[in-house]
């Protein structure tokens, strides 16, 4: 048989778990023909490519970034990050910078929280500084905001417009009037307001950009995860990305959802992602997923927890309860659709398990619906089996397993969570040795360099819990020891294993990718050094040397 390429003497992790390993293959039709060792490859005709030891792997599947709004923080500035000590030295920094620059529509900056010593800005304060322009202060972790008063006029937030989901999605008030902070999913349309504004043009740029760090780095498929309050712009993108798909200019696959944050918001949903099931549907872009922001993030204590948070006591709230998940769900497997959660506190993951276990129980066999539980920074150990035993993927995102706020994170997480609870957080090897599908992903929003979308850095992370002066890192994100558990550190194999076959199975296209198995794609890398054997401090820094996408080198 006249075959397209034919490899001999390589070392091919295949992430098929029945023959992880061979030493060559064949391509034809941009199909792998045949994978095992050189006695095969007598069948085949054609010039054979002697790669002389050299390391093959499956292309990385990414299965929770956000392609979408990268594609809009492309072009909208987020703000100067704010250099303090304190609240007053913040306010100060802001007035120079508004002082400096008269006459912007909007000023906007970025601050982290803790620079604040336990003290918080008012919109009282910032109307002071800036009384005839909008001012947007972003928390570095981008899940909460300060703003003046312009903005809350502009948008029609009033001291009585209810909170969206209240104790997660809100405005923070003071003697029942707003203050100007506002937490989650009720800030997205205050990010938002210039997205609006870009271009098709200016859009399609951006994904391209993106689309070459991905060919670049041997990213084939990515399970895009959208955008809270802003499925408009979402579905822009996705035009964008489908015209492309039929003018043969986008090479990597697209596994697209819809976004809800509030159970108001399912009817539409519902209607709204049937809809795009169809008219999204080219090959390299399909939508059939529902996304669920089931709760918020630790740091600004709006992941919901079921023993309470170490300082306030409380324990947060998630947008859906386990009885309205398993309704969900039920709906959701009459139309074939998939459902994709934020689950960052053990009580938000726990609402979901209990809403599968409640509609598997009612549709046994016939219960279809791929779930995945994203993040999964803190699990309680009565449902570490859970996932196995229910079939619900548990994603995490690697590259924060060294704690996910440089420094010393022990000290912050301890402060919120007590020192025991905040030595055993992502916890995914437990999961992993549980039999549960575990899958790897960056979670990045923001294009720039591409630093933090790397998989390799992801893989590195995952292997040493630790971010070192070896690392291909921002010099902010360094850690100053292995974040604890020890025992949770991942091994290379498992960390290729999520990042490829694993992240398939969540996307649903295990039949045709994931894996160097003949009649699969033909999407494999090729790396001058064996990764297996490569050191796990510095992992970050390989990068394919060659990259075949269908078979054809990219």
């Amino acid at each position: 048989m006249k075959a397209d390429l034919i490899i001999k003497n390589a070392k091919i992790f295949t992430s098929d778990r029945n023959r992880l390993s061979a030493t060559a293959l064949v391509v034809k039709d941009g199909k792998f023909a045949y994978v095992g060792d050189e006695s095969g490859l007598s069948s085949y005709e054609g010039e054979v490519t002697d790669l002389g030891g050299r390391f093959i792997m499956p292309a990385i599947i990414d299965s929770h970034v956000h392609v979408t709004l990268g594609a809009g923080f492309e072009y909208t500035y987020l703000g100067a990050p704010i250099q303090c000590g304190s609240k007053k030295e913040a306010l100060d920094y802001i007035s120079e910078a508004v002082r400096s620059d008269p006459g912007q529509e909007r000023y906007r900056f970025m601050l982290d929280r803790g620079l604040l010593c336990g003290e918080d800005i008012s919109k009282e304060e910032l109307d002071q500084i800036c009384p005839d322009s909008e001012l947007l202060i972003l928390e570095e972790e981008g899940h909460s905001v300060w703003v003046n008063s312009r903005i809350l006029l502009r948008h029609n937030i009033r001291d009585d417009t209810p909170d969206p989901v209240p104790g997660l999605d809100f405005y923070v008030r003071r003697d029942a009037h707003l203050s100007g902070n506002v937490f989650e999913a009720a800030l997205m349309p205050f990010l938002l307001d210039d997205i609006e504004k870009l271009t098709d043009e200016e859009i399609d740029e951006a994904v391209r950009r993106w689309i070459g760090y991905s060919v670049e780095n041997g990213v084939c498929a990515v399970f895009d995860a959208g955008i809270p309050e802003g499925n408009r712009f979402h579905e822009r993108v996705y035009s964008i990305l489908r015209d492309m798909d039929r003018q043969g200019k986008l090479p990597v696959f697209i596994d697209g959802c819809y976004v809800v944050t509030r159970k108001e918001q399912v009817p539409e949903a519902l209607r709204e992602l049937r809809r795009m099931k169809k008219e999204f549907n080219t090959e390299h872009l399909k939508v059939h997923t529902l996304k669920i922001f089931m709760d918020g993030t630790l740091r600004i204590e709006t992941a919901a927890l079921v023993t309470p948070y170490e300082d306030t006591g409380t324990t947060g709230t998630t947008a859906f309860n386990k009885y309205e998940i398993a309704e969900l769900l039920k709906t959701l497997n009459e139309d074939g659709l998939d459902l994709h959660l934020h689950t960052v506190g053990e009580a938000a993951s726990r609402a979901v398990l209990d809403g599968v276990e409640t509609a598997r129980k009612e549709l046994q066999d016939d219960f279809k619906v791929h779930v995945t539980c994203a993040h999964l920074e803190i699990q309680d150990d009565a449902d570490l089996e859970r996932f196995a035993k229910l079939n619900v993927t548990a994603d995490f995102t690697p590259c924060w397993h060294a704690g996910n706020i440089g420094g010393d994170p022990g000290v912050i997480w301890s402060k919120l969570l007590g020192r025991k609870r905040a030595e055993s957080m992502y916890r995914c090897k437990t999961l992993w040795d549980s039999g549960a599908l575990v899958t790897w992903s960056s979670d990045e929003i923001i294009y720039d360099d591409f630093t933090t979308w790397n998989p390799y850095f992801g893989m590195e992370v995952g292997m040493t819990r630790q971010i070192t002066e070896k690392t291909r890192a921002n010099e902010w994100n360094r850690t100053n020891a292995a974040f604890p558990p020890a025992s949770e550190k991942m091994n290379i194999e498992e960390m290729i294993l999520g990042y490829t076959i694993n992240g398939a199975k969540q996307l649903g296209i295990e039949a045709s990718k994931g894996s160097i198995e003949a009649g699969k794609d033909a999407d494999f890398l090729i790396f001058d050094k064996d990764l297996l054997s490569a050191e796990h401090e510095g992992f970050s820094f390989n990068r394919p040397a060659a990259v075949y996408f269908g078979g054809v080198s990219k």
